[in-house]
């Protein structure tokens, strides 16, 4: 938060307001949103990186206790979100009413406790649990889920998230958040496979084991799974273009990883498994998974 500069901070170290002009048109100045600039980028940022700059920006200008809240919460606390949930920062506010929608801020009014809030690099933001249950209430649930997984293998413990839960009884979105955190799992590594698995549950597929290491006849290990149906001798792996890139060793390259996970997925056949994948673009298709993974049930009867 110290590279935020804001326009009456400069003013204050004695820039006029021809001086800031000529600032911002020759990039000494480069602007995160209104009053607030930095004086460098790095040349490669993520959308959270640009998300992370325009909160620390807007807390500069918060009034009325305002606390980083929901998506730009889930943000500094390292947690997967969607764009759709950090189109505005959101922040709360202590109170029963006045939430609104603003062109940068999104306004949130709900009670807040101490146990509620943290600070992160020197910014008032809701607490981990806090943070995971507003999610929960409030954005699809696949997208909660993927948040709430990370939270607890993170170190979140699902005892203070239920009793968080049972403070919020009456809450708008409480419904929805209960189902939430009853898939939440720690095991799921990515959001890719948190949403497989919401998908998997809503379309009434069994249960997976998450992360089994595979072994062969002899004791030894052949490779570990993302999803396990044992009682199917069924392998379910989610496949997304990240996955590959953390396979990614010293020296190695894409190919070396797809060939390595072609000889993987030969030695797992060897093995009477069955193996099922599935992308992205499957997990927002209704009914995809379900029937590829069903009729690899039905292959290894």
């Amino acid at each position: 938060m110290d590279d935020i500069l804001l326009t009456r901070t400069l003013r204050d170290q004695g820039f006029d307001d021809r001086e800031l002009r000529r600032m911002r048109r020759d990039g000494t100045l480069l602007p995160v949103r209104r009053g607030a600039y930095v004086r460098e980028r790095p040349a490669e940022r993520t959308r959270d990186d640009q998300h992370r700059e325009l909160v620390f920006a807007t807390a500069l200008q918060l009034h009325d206790a305002a606390v980083i809240s929901h998506g730009s919460a889930a943000v500094l606390h390292g947690l997967p979100i969607w764009p759709t949930a950090i189109d505005r920062v959101h922040v709360t506010r202590n109170r029963n009413s006045g939430g609104n929608r603003r062109a940068v801020v999104h306004v949130h009014a709900a009670p807040l406790t101490e146990r509620d809030m943290t600070t992160i690099d020197g910014v008032s933001v809701t607490s981990l649990a806090r943070t995971v249950l507003d999610l929960c209430r409030t954005v699809p649930i696949e997208q909660a889920v993927a948040a709430g997984d990370r939270a607890l293998a993170l170190g979140l413990v699902r005892a203070v998230l239920e009793e968080h839960l049972a403070h919020m009884a009456r809450w708008p979105g409480t419904r929805q958040a209960r189902r939430a955190v009853a898939l939440l799992d720690p095991l799921s590594e990515s959001a890719g496979e948190s949403v497989s698995r919401v998908r998997l549950h809503e379309e009434g597929l069994p249960t997976p084991e998450l992360q089994q290491s595979i072994y062969d006849d002899h004791g030894q290990f052949v490779a570990r799974v993302d999803f396990c149906w044992q009682e199917h001798r069924t392998i379910g792996e989610f496949d997304g273009k990240i996955k590959y890139g953390r396979m990614l060793k010293s020296g190695q390259s894409v190919e070396d990883v797809l060939f390595a996970e072609k000889r993987r997925e030969d030695a797992l056949r060897d093995l009477g498994c069955q193996i099922v994948r599935w992308l992205w673009a499957d997990l927002y298709r209704r009914g995809v998974i379900r029937d590829r993974v069903l009729r690899t049930f039905a292959r290894s009867v």
